[in-house]
């Protein structure tokens, strides 16, 4: 079992939802009450990673990061050191990845919230950003956290784009994808066969507590509710 890659993998994936919680609050909310010129376009490119192959994707990511692209001369001017093959990189590309799974089940959350409690509450005297906390997002909530969720999962699972943007550099870009792909070019089924099992266990066990989670609100916001 290779204990620094789980670790550095449940890390990339804190670190991915922690950035995305509050893209796939805003950015879920917007998409599904704002119209704007050019919607569509937006909402086909926050699909786009769920379509595009992760080798495609990861080979944009290298070539927009790289050292040689005005993002990777900045970031090495301010902090010393390349974006690629770094776990910054890493974070990066896996916000990226990460954007359909944290914004279109926000998204559809709040679709779901009846246009009659917003007005009852812009009718109130609520501001949008006093409504959204206290009378959508308490609604949208399970949604928010069923993304977060998936985002989590996915982003322990994520192979592709991690090889190509972080390679397979140990303790500093090498996950547990990774590091289960390196066990089977060995023929050791028996180390990748057991880190298999744990990334396994982590997903479901993280998915059924959600769910049970889910479940809990929802029926505590229907006994709740007004008579």
């Amino acid at each position: 079992m290779d204990w620094h890659a789980l670790g550095l993998s449940l890390q990339l994936a804190a670190w991915t939802v922690a950035l995305l919680l509050p893209v796939s609050v805003f950015g879920g909310r917007a998409l599904a009450f704002a119209t704007f010129r050019g919607k569509a376009l937006v909402e086909a490119l926050v699909t786009l990673p769920l379509v595009l192959p992760p080798t495609v994707l990861g080979f944009y990511l290298l070539v927009g990061m790289g050292a040689n692209s005005p993002l990777g001369q900045i970031w090495t001017a301010l902090f010393g050191q390349g974006l690629v093959f770094s776990f910054s990189g890493l974070v990066a590309a896996s916000v990226l990845v990460n954007l359909p799974f944290a914004i279109q089940p926000a998204q559809r959350a709040f679709e779901a919230v009846a246009p009659a409690l917003r007005d009852a509450a812009a009718c109130s005297g609520l501001s949008p950003m006093r409504a959204l906390w206290r009378v959508e997002l308490p609604l949208a909530w399970p949604g928010v956290m069923t993304a977060m969720v998936l985002t989590f999962a996915h982003t322990l699972g994520e192979f592709g784009v991690v090889l190509m943007v972080g390679g397979s550099i140990p303790g500093e870009t090498k996950t547990i994808a990774i590091a289960i792909y390196d066990r089977v070019q060995a023929f050791d089924d028996r180390s990748a066969g057991i880190m298999s099992l744990v990334l396994l266990a982590i997903s479901v066990s993280t998915i059924m507590a959600t769910l049970a989670l889910s479940h809990r609100m929802r029926r505590g916001g229907v006994q709740g509710a007004p008579r």
